[in-house]
């Protein structure tokens, strides 16, 4: 059976190098993993993972949770994480938790009984399970957050500057005209939807529209962004622009103008959140905040590898980039573009 010394040999390296590009790669010159590599392919070396994991306590794995897997956006996300974990020489181990706390409960289990090495999660409750790691370890404890931020978690996370973002598309708005705007937003124990809204009602306020802003809430599903724009339909005729928390609830909007005859963007405009895949497919293009997903799952891992190798000492907050996308969904309102009190 072939051994790691073997290995070593056939790349001209110490028996420690080559065990170091199997255990931590990104510890290792490239040009030395390459080589380390093509004597691992060349003589069918496997390693025994549960052997060498007795030895180092490391399982080469990483466990991701997703509060909903059919939502476009989580998969970019994750896209991202197994780039970036798989070229650091980690395995991806994903858990659907559906938003369920039992689900998210035992999947913080297996980090607890060290079945991975460290824990990425992308929705906003922190498990009770980690919740006590973190308590133990501190800043050492392998877990950080995507997509959301809540400072008072303690864990690093990587994000965008949802308030940020929000703002800037009510601005946007407004400076083209539109004064009685309608937001659907997420959960209200969602920080997105915390964060989103805070956002948006600044930019009413500093405008002097705080007053005239209509809320539905949602559940960032294709469905409820339907169910909410009919409500807001039957109940407010003078709404001139929709803004969604997500793509998904505003593909819903946009199929509720559909259903009731309204025009998008002639009578109503609408702006979603998030530019999945579809919103520029979508009749007409959605015009929406562009998150950058997949960097996003890419930094959670590189936060987490920051734990993992001890190069951290306090919780990080990775503030990623966005972009506003105009497209075809955004028109002009009725108003001229308002004068800021």
């Amino acid at each position: 059976m072939t051994t790691i010394r073997d290995v070593a040999a056939a790349a001209g390296v110490s028996r420690a190098t080559a065990a170091r590009v199997l255990a931590n790669p990104e510890m290792v010159a490239e040009a030395t993993r390459a080589r380390v590599m093509k004597s691992v392919e060349a003589l069918g070396y496997t390693r025994n993972s549960v052997a060498a994991s007795l030895r180092t306590t490391r399982t080469g794995r990483i466990i991701v949770t997703v509060p909903d897997i059919s939502n476009p956006f989580f998969s970019r996300v994750i896209r991202g994480v197994e780039e970036a974990a798989q070229k650091a020489g980690y395995a991806v181990l994903l858990g659907d938790t559906r938003n369920e706390r039992e689900r998210e409960e035992q999947y913080a289990e297996m980090l607890n009984r060290r079945e991975a090495d460290g824990m990425i999660f992308l929705g906003h409750r922190l498990p009770t399970v980690l919740a006590r790691l973190l308590e133990r370890d501190g800043v050492r404890a392998p877990i950080v957050n995507g997509c959301e931020f809540t400072p008072s978690l303690g864990v690093s996370s990587a994000h965008i500057d949802n308030a940020r973002a929000a703002c800037q598309v009510m601005q946007t708005l407004y400076d083209m005209g539109h004064r009685d705007i309608a937001l659907i937003t997420g959960p209200e124990e969602s920080p997105l939807t915390r964060d989103r809204l805070t956002g948006a009602c600044k930019a009413a306020e500093d405008n002097g529209y705080g007053q005239a802003l209509v809320v539905q809430t949602g559940d960032f599903s294709i469905e409820s962004g339907r169910r909410a724009a009919l409500e807001l339909l039957v109940g407010d005729r003078r709404t001139t622009a929709i803004f969604c928390f997500s793509d998904e609830m505003a593909i819903g909007a946009l199929t509720a103008l559909r259903e009731t005859g309204i025009a998008c963007p002639g009578t109503i405009s609408i702006v979603g959140f998030d530019d999945i895949q579809m919103a520029r497919y979508v009749e007409p293009p959605l015009a929406t905040v562009r998150q950058p997903m997949a960097e996003i799952g890419r930094k959670t891992v590189e936060l987490l590898l920051d734990i993992l190798h001890r190069r951290q000492t306090s919780p990080v907050s990775a503030t990623l980039p966005h972009e506003f996308v105009a497209r075809r969904s955004l028109g002009r309102g009725p108003h001229p573009p308002a004068s800021k009190t």
